[in-house]
């Protein structure tokens, strides 16, 4: 997650042109080549239709929903971390550690069967990528959307900001490949680039959609900081129906919500929600503090801030709450089965 708009200059991770030269060269011409042959735009040409919001599959149908395996979350985490150890130390926007990160997503989605895309956009002087991934199948004219941002800032390998959302996306849309899924609206995963510049890869992705596939989107999911150490359960105020889904599954989980408020604005969702895309998401709190009546609530610590290793080099595998990425990795595939249709 991003600082906040009003603090984009302020944000680590940019980097100068000679940054960006210094970079390049530790990337190899090979990785990036083999990225790039299949890099094709992220919107693709479909009939027009009228938006719609989602709509909530029947009970049945949410109870298919699987329980997404933490052991498989933590993975992916484990190698974003060491994705990072071997390049600098993080996984930022212009840096091979960013460019290894889009590698190893995008090489499990194209295992699993989905139709994968790269697209290209420049911020800081520095090349930057979004991924795209499609589950064949289902309306085209109806797309639900779920994704996080995957860079980190320049300080450390963002684990918890944000490879938990990464890493939950992954495994949420590896779950739909497992399960052979055939929802009745199309899915659509995405991997942003440099959120921490300012949403830089969501903006342009939303900004190069045709007015005609901004509608054919239904719904985007955004996931960003869901494994916070001193966990809160917050849930987005966006879009009524999806925000009623999470806190359907919470409900039945015994788990009280909050909604979200100290990232509002400052992650991916907002520029689907500044042209009219239905949104929500989940979030367990950055650098705010945890009040005495949170804690008692959900536990933890009162006083202390829901991640006190927010941007900084702390925030590696140790920062972590495994109970909060756990839920929440299935609070995400439950939205996801339920907003589609499946």
């Amino acid at each position: 997650m991003k600082l906040s708009l009003f603090a984009t200059h302020r944000t680590p991770g940019r980097i100068s042109a000679r940054g960006t030269r210094r970079t390049s060269a530790a990337i190899t011409g090979a990785a990036l080549a083999g990225l790039l042959a299949t890099a094709t735009p992220a919107a693709t040409a479909a009939p027009a239709h009228e938006a719609s919001a989602p709509r909530t599959a029947s009970a049945a149908a949410a109870l298919a929903a699987p329980d997404i395996p933490l052991t498989n979350v933590k993975a992916h985490l484990t190698q974003l971390s060491s994705i990072a150890a071997a390049n600098g130390g993080n996984r930022a926007h212009g840096r091979a550690g960013y460019l290894a990160s889009i590698n190893y997503v995008k090489g499990k989605l194209d295992a699993a069967g989905f139709v994968t895309s790269v697209q290209q956009f420049t911020s800081g002087g520095a090349t930057g990528y979004n991924l795209i991934a499609d589950w064949p199948g289902g309306d085209t004219n109806q797309v639900v959307m779920a994704g996080s941002h995957l860079d980190s800032v320049t300080s450390g390998a963002g684990i918890n900001d944000n490879g938990s959302g990464s890493a939950a996306v992954l495994e949420a849309a590896l779950a739909v490949s497992r399960a052979q899924l055939q929802p009745t609206k199309h899915l659509r995963f995405a991997w942003w680039g440099a959120e921490e510049l300012g949403l830089v890869g969501s903006r342009y992705y939303v900004n190069n959609l045709s007015t005609a596939n901004r509608a054919r989107i239904s719904g985007y999911l955004n996931f960003d900081m869901i494994g916070s150490p001193n966990p809160g359960y917050f849930v987005y105020d966006d879009d009524p129906t999806i925000e009623q889904t999470f806190k359907d599954y919470y409900a039945g989980l015994g788990v009280p919500t909050e909604i979200e408020t100290e990232g509002d604005g400052r992650s991916d969702h907002a520029p689907f929600k500044n042209v009219g895309i239905p949104v929500g998401g989940l979030f367990t709190g950055a650098s705010n503090t945890k009040s005495a009546a949170q804690a008692q609530k959900w536990g933890g610590t009162s006083g202390v801030a829901f991640d006190r290793c927010y941007h900084r080099s702390c925030d590696t595998l140790a920062n972590i709450d495994d109970t909060a990425l756990d839920r929440n990795s299935d609070a995400a595939a439950y939205a996801i089965w339920t907003l589609s249709g499946a």
